[in-house]
């Protein structure tokens, strides 16, 4: 596991760099032929994280309702995020990393719901969707390298 969260801590900083790189302005900016912008994949791939290993582990999730229904799959940017939200991303990026990691060395991960995500994965333990979230979380960087072209 020391692997799977290296690699994890790795991959969020590449996604801080867009917060550094890119102005409110073009992280909001959803390019023609995208259905989504660059702080909505941030967004995104907090919530997919928290519903992957915490709510398939009948666990509370450590962010609100309302972020996961902004950022929920299936979901598109609704309007601007705003500095202070966008604020919010960019700190829950690293902080839920520490306390993911903290939780899993307690051991509170004892049970998982067993599922095939929407791609196509067989999840059958917290290891599974550990590694499926790294797989993820590489996916929607690759698309706002796309973006990325375009703002």
């Amino acid at each position: 596991m020391e692997t799977v969260f290296k690699a994890w801590a790795t991959g969020r900083k590449l996604y801080l760099n867009f917060f550094d790189n890119y102005s409110l302005d073009q992280l909001n900016k959803t390019p023609n032929g995208f259905n989504n912008n660059l702080i909505w994949n941030i967004g995104h791939i907090i919530v997919a994280q928290q519903s992957l290993i915490y709510k398939g582990s009948n666990l509370p999730m450590y962010i609100s309702d309302d972020l996961v229904n902004l950022y929920k799959p299936t979901t598109k940017p609704t309007g601007t995020t705003t500095q202070t939200e966008a604020n919010e991303l960019k700190e829950l990026l690293i902080s839920l990393i520490t306390k993911t990691e903290t939780d899993f060395q307690k051991g509170i991960f004892t049970t998982y719901n067993e599922r095939i995500t929407a791609t196509g994965f067989h999840l059958t333990s917290i290891k599974d969707a550990f590694e499926f979230n790294n797989y993820h979380e590489g996916l929607h960087l690759g698309y706002m390298m796309s973006i990325r072209k375009f703002v």
